[in-house]
């Protein structure tokens, strides 16, 4: 298991911008899928994005051209760019990651979060108007 620590929530108002961090240690290989999830009040847990060792990239509908995924060039820092923040993107984002490669598709990864092995604890981001 890798073990996942995420940085960077804060509250900011809508249009603005963040950037969430997540470290990632232990766990020997390098993951295969990285990915954001988050989880809003009373609502199920729902993909972001994620990115493959190969470094391509999967977004969820919501936030394609305004979220940018990426990882450093060590592969053990995962970050995620906020722009164009709106207020409906307020929520707990957690990163996920899994070693293991599979054939399933990254956007598999992104709508069945729980084959994302290991976890971090979560930063809240709170957009309001």
């Amino acid at each position: 298991q890798v073990q996942l620590v995420e940085s960077g929530g804060a509250s900011v108002q809508a249009g603005g911008s963040l950037r969430l961090s997540c470290v990632a240690s232990g766990g020997g290989n390098s993951p295969y899928y990285m990915g954001w999830f988050r989880q809003a009040p009373g609502k199920e847990r729902e993909g972001v994005a994620i990115i493959r060792s190969d470094d391509s990239t999967t977004y969820a509908d919501s936030v394609k051209g305004r979220f940018t995924i990426a990882k450093d060039g060590a592969k053990t820092t995962l970050y995620l760019q906020m722009n164009s923040l709106k207020p409906e993107d307020t929520a707990m984002y957690y990163c996920a990651a899994r070693i293991s490669a599979t054939r399933l598709t990254a956007a598999w990864f992104l709508a069945n979060p729980s084959a994302l092995t290991s976890w971090g604890q979560g930063t809240q981001v709170t957009v309001s108007l």
